[in-house]
């Protein structure tokens, strides 16, 4: 004898509303997993445009970098997985003082030759990889294995743990860069650099400095990647259009805006994917990017580009 049926439609309603609610929080999940990514990256993608003044295109190939030292240190040295993504952190910001130092001080003056060194940075970069580590898609095992269930939504541990590691990461540079007198120096040296440096500033050391956070930044980045997708030598080719991307639709010059524009981006591509294509979904981000940019040329909070 089968059920009446308005018991069997109260089933299917009630098994329509549970499978929304996990495809609800599973997008908002991504939205926030993938906005902290985004920003961690365009976050140092921007510091180095605003404090220095260079386009460095290799950043999304630190990124790239900085994952794979993860991996390496994890899989086949055998640290831990946290102690891992802490190594790799530090060695790409010390990278970062080293790319200053060599690559970018003695050009700073010169924008086609930050532009070209960049671009020679990312051929290195990826070559490196190539040749040490080969071109299999690799990945970084779990920091955080376990699924998480609230009220019967099942959410992955690797993806809150990036949001909860990204959101702490954006609010420590928040606070140095406002409350330091580093980062006063920073802001004052992106406001006036000549200015900053009659005034005392040592402007090489802040240059090295933020060039270092911005490297660490995208380590920690390439490493939470890693753990959640996975590893390519040209997994940063995307990336540095979607940091590119996030700096322009905050503003050239606003640290504060990378904030909303990774939100927006984040949101754009963690949702509208369940809808459309992921080439759709690209295209979709990029028309959104330009119908504000048509209403505010100056990006969200920044100057005019």
């Amino acid at each position: 004898m089968g059920l009446p049926a308005f018991l069997t439609c109260r089933d299917e309603r009630s098994r329509g509303t549970t499978v929304f609610s996990e495809v609800a929080a599973q997008s908002v999940v991504n939205v926030l997993m993938l906005s902290s990514i985004y920003i961690l990256v365009a976050l140092g993608f921007a510091l180095l445009l605003t404090v220095l003044g260079i386009l460095n295109f290799a950043h999304a190939a630190i990124y790239m970098v900085g994952g794979y030292i993860c991996y390496e240190l994890t899989v086949d040295v055998g640290f831990n997985q946290w102690v891992s993504l802490l190594v790799s952190t530090v060695i790409m910001g010390l990278f970062g003082l080293f790319l200053e130092k060599i690559f970018f001080r003695p050009f700073l003056d010169d924008m086609n030759r930050i532009v070209v060194v960049s671009l020679a940075l990312i051929i290195i970069l990826q070559a490196t990889i190539n040749v040490t580590v080969g071109s299999y898609i690799r990945r970084i095992p779990s920091f955080v294995p376990e699924v998480l269930r609230f009220g019967g939504v099942s959410i992955s541990g690797d993806r809150l743990a990036t949001f909860a590691i990204g959101s702490a990461l954006l609010a420590a540079v928040i606070i140095f860069i406002r409350k330091t007198k580093t980062g006063l120096q920073m802001l004052a040296i992106s406001q006036n650099s000549e200015g900053a440096a009659l005034q005392g500033i040592k402007t090489q050391r802040i240059y090295a400095v933020t060039t270092a956070i911005g490297c660490a930044l995208a380590a920690v980045a390439g490493s939470l990647m890693g753990a959640i997708l996975s590893l390519s030598p040209f997994m940063g080719d995307i990336m540095l259009v979607k940091a590119i991307e996030i700096v322009v639709l905050a503003g050239i010059g606003s640290i504060g805006g990378v904030l909303l524009g990774g939100l927006i981006l984040g949101a754009v591509d963690g949702i509208l994917p369940l809808f459309m294509s992921g080439s759709a979904t690209d295209l979709t981000g990029l028309c959104i990017i330009i119908f504000i940019l048509l209403l505010r040329p100056q990006g969200l909070f920044g100057r005019e580009v």
